[in-house]
């Protein structure tokens, strides 16, 4: 039995093309083996280059509300020749949007979408690591729930360091009076800790 196969990955999902040339009249046995073979290049090419998610939780809950499907219905997105939006659902279905209708609402239902605790924790921890970065600083194990931490710089305590519904917050001991900020880097600099001169 000759036999050759072409795989071909695309963006979002796993397209199997192959040919098989058979000189056998056991149709049965070779349909079983191309079964066999199919189900085994499938799972190899899944092991070795899985795909990756573009999309967010928060992406998702925004493509739902935009068009009134549940957001884990939302497989993937993309943009077709700069004019059509096409939203492909987990059920197989795809749909078409104009790109600047889209754009427009996505921006409306961003305004008005509330933050998840999820999502909040995820920016904020952004933020959080960017500021380290530029003072040269990292942190020990954050506390999701009130998203608190400890700063150390070369194995240094260097103080505490947080964010509440107030802003970002610092003091440089257990207890005393927090200096509240806008943002993480500016706190981590109401705490005495100097920016990093890049080399």
């Amino acid at each position: 039995m000759t036999q050759s196969v072409y795989t071909q990955q695309a963006p979002s999902s796993f397209k199997l093309n192959q040919t098989i040339i058979a000189d056998t009249p056991f149709k049965d046995e070779q349909a079983l083996a191309r079964a066999e073979l199919n189900n085994y290049i499938e799972t190899q090419a899944e092991a070795v280059a899985p795909t990756q998610d573009p999309l967010t939780s928060r992406d998702r809950r925004i493509i739902g509300e935009i068009i009134e499907v549940e957001p884990e219905s939302v497989r993937t997105i993309w943009i077709e020749g700069g004019i059509t939006v096409w939203v492909q659902l987990v059920g197989g279905g795809r749909l078409p949007f104009d790109r600047n209708w889209f754009a427009t609402r996505v921006a409306e239902v961003k305004a008005t979408l509330p933050e998840t605790p999820r999502e909040r924790n995820e920016r904020l921890s952004d933020e959080l690591e960017k500021a380290c970065t530029v003072f040269g600083l990292y942190h020990g194990e954050i506390d999701w729930l009130s998203f608190s931490t400890k700063l150390y710089q070369d194995g240094r305590f260097v103080g505490f360091v947080g964010c509440n519904q107030q802003g970002w917050y610092g003091r440089p001991r257990q207890y005393g009076v927090n200096r509240v900020a806008l943002s993480a880097e500016q706190v981590i600099a109401s705490l005495g800790v100097r920016a990093r001169v890049a080399a």
